[in-house]
This record gives structure tokens, C-alpha cells and sequence, in this order.
């Protein structure tokens, strides 16, 4: 059995798309492309597809992740073209490796999340960043199911910059980028709950809605304090291809020479 790991977006109106949305969607196409799917046994067997860490439904995303298990061997390569061929646009299959590691789950610890603030100035979101990263703690609630529950908003959160997008802004409109750096606790904190703290330490309150896009996610280091590409270490177990150049020579009897 070979199992592959895939990267893919939300972008653009498929962003609203739900988890439960994107799993049919993403079935269709393992049948459309004939994929050989290892099915789990039982009464109903069902294709082996593990997801992980899927963002909010309503926020855009370059970094989803998901593994597959084969009965047959195919290219991860081969395998991308046909999947993506066959996704709605919007959801598109950006990558794929086999999986020579274990654990991919424990590998996505933090995440890389950009939100763009329509109508707020560069001036305002900066005030309130800093209030929001010299507080110790920033409580905030977010409704679960057993009703509202809250929580610090800012022990997850490791980095957080406003920006000035520039190079896209139209007319004098103002327009705030948030980056945000967060790590993947329990409660999870979503960028939505960072915004409930900037308005609780700020009242920073954007007059539309946020647009919400997660732009990496994988582990993070500690070091240099970035979020480092999660199916990096499947590619480095990957056996090494040698090129015509690096093959041993074959010897060879000299021009003549019989046989014994």
C-alpha cells in the first residue's frame, strides 16, 4: 500500500465551501481519476482519506492537507495533474509526495494566517496589534456546543504585524493586513478570535468582514521563529535519483578481444 500526501487551496467564492463539502467533492474526483483507493474493511467500506487540520469554513487557504492510501503504486506527480483536472476551481491540488515519514498530523503545529481589514487604517491596526501583544492575557468567547466558552485569545499567538498593502490598494479607501502567526492549541484560536481580542484591548471593529486567508501551516521553529513547509521531510527521505553523469561506469572488453 502506498500513501501520498496532498497540499491544496480554498480560493476565491470556494472559500464558503465546508469541510463535509470539499470531502464529496474530493471523492468524486479520486473516482473521476480512477484512483486506486485502499478501502477500510467492514460492512462499509469507505476510501482511506485522512484530513487534518482543515481551516474554518469561510476563510481561503493555500496550505490544506490531506493523505491518501493506494492499493497500487503512482506518481505523486501523475497522480496531482488527474486529481486537480477533476476539482471544482478553487479547490486546487497544489502538491503531492509520498509519505516516507510518519506522523504529517504532528507536523502542522502553527499556522500563517493573513486578514484584510477594509476600511481601517494602517495607523489604527497598529495601535491596537501593540496593545494586543503587550497584554498577557486576552480573554474572549466564542459560542461551542454546550454554549459560549471563553478563553485567552493570546498565549496561541506568536506573531502579529499590520501592514500596508500598497501595491493593491484603490483609491484612498483605507485598507489594514494583519499577519498573523499562531500555534495550533486546545481551544484551537482561530484568526476570527484574534480579531474578538483586538476589539477587546483596542476596539478595533473593521465595518465589514474580514477577509481570512491561512497562507502556510506546518511546524513551527523555534529558531527562526517561521512556519516551515510540512511535507519538506517526505521529499528529503526520498531516494536519490542518480543522473547519467553520476552512474558507474560499465567496463568493457577492449576492441578484439574473444570470449573464453
Amino acid at each position: 500500500m502506498q500513501r501520498i500526501r496532498l497540499r491544496y487551496t480554498k480560493r476565491g467564492r470556494l472559500r464558503f465551501t465546508s469541510h463535509r463539502d470539499f470531502q464529496r467533492a474530493f471523492e468524486r474526483a479520486l473516482r473521476r481519476s480512477e484512483v486506486p483507493m485502499a478501502y477500510s474493511a467492514g460492512f462499509t467500506p469507505h476510501p482511506k482519506v485522512s484530513y487534518a487540520n482543515a481551516a474554518p469554513t469561510g476563510t481561503g487557504s493555500e496550505a490544506e492537507y490531506l493523505e491518501i492510501a493506494l492499493s497500487e503504486a503512482r506518481d505523486p506527480g501523475t497522480l496531482r495533474e488527474l486529481l486537480d483536472a477533476s476539482m471544482p476551481d478553487g479547490l486546487d491540488i497544489i502538491d503531492a509526495v509520498e509519505a516516507r515519514t510518519s506522523g504529517l498530523a504532528d507536523r502542522l503545529t502553527a499556522s500563517v494566517w493573513e486578514m484584510r481589514l477594509d476600511g481601517v487604517a494602517v495607523e489604527e491596526a497598529e495601535k491596537a496589534v501593540a496593545a494586543f501583544l503587550a497584554a498577557e492575557t486576552v480573554e474572549v468567547q466564542r459560542r461551542a456546543k454546550n454554549g459560549m466558552r471563553s478563553f485567552d485569545s493570546r498565549a496561541a499567538v506568536v506573531d502579529l504585524q499590520a501592514l500596508d498593502p500598497q501595491s493593491d490598494r484603490s483609491g484612498d479607501r483605507p485598507c489594514a493586513i494583519l499577519r498573523l502567526v499562531v500555534r495550533h492549541v486546545t481551544p484551537a484560536v482561530r484568526p476570527d478570535d484574534v480579531l474578538s481580542g483586538l476589539r477587546a484591548v483596542a476596539d478595533l471593529a473593521p465595518p465589514v468582514p474580514a477577509a481570512v486567508t491561512r497562507l502556510a501551516q506546518g511546524l513551527f521553529d523555534e529558531e527562526s521563529g517561521t512556519v516551515t513547509d510540512p511535507l519538506a521531510p517526505d521529499r528529503d527521505a526520498a531516494p536519490a535519483v542518480l543522473s547519467t553523469d553520476d552512474r558507474p561506469a560499465v567496463a568493457t572488453a577492449p576492441e578484439g578481444a574473444g570470449t573464453a
